[in-house]
């Protein structure tokens, strides 16, 4: 199994699909990684010889910022949305979206479960 920047990719899988699998790096990012470096895309990863695997290593640290780098690069970046308390970083405060969705009737992954209120009894028969 090849482990690229920290990342064990699936060795079954197409050198182009393995490489989604790093934080960062999409479909159109890893076809030019493989065009960059003259690799057959099609190819399974476990076919990849060790010499390969060291110039993908090389090539992301050279050119493309991922895993840890980029995870941390957001996080600060949303840590100073937070505390210069601009709108962006109330909605990422207080969990709702931040990029203008409405929230009457959606944003359940955002919000998370519903919290049941209790409510009047009505007066019906009485």
């Amino acid at each position: 199994m090849p482990r690229i920047v920290g990342v064990d990719i699936p060795p079954n899988k197409r050198v182009v699909t393995s490489l989604t699998y790093i934080h960062g790096i999409g479909l159109t990012t890893a076809v030019k990684v493989c065009a960059d470096l003259g690799l057959d895309p099609q190819m399974p990863a476990k076919n990849l010889a060790d010499e390969e695997v060291q110039k993908i290593a090389g090539y992301l640290d050279k050119n493309l910022i991922v895993e840890g780098a980029l995870r941390r690069s957001v996080a600060q970046s949303i840590q100073r949305l937070k505390e210069i308390g601009c709108y962006r970083g109330l909605r990422h405060r207080r969990g709702l979206p931040v990029r203008g969705q409405m929230t009457q009737s959606n944003a359940r992954t955002r919000k998370g479960p519903r919290k049941t209120v209790a409510g009047k009894k009505s007066v019906k028969g009485h």
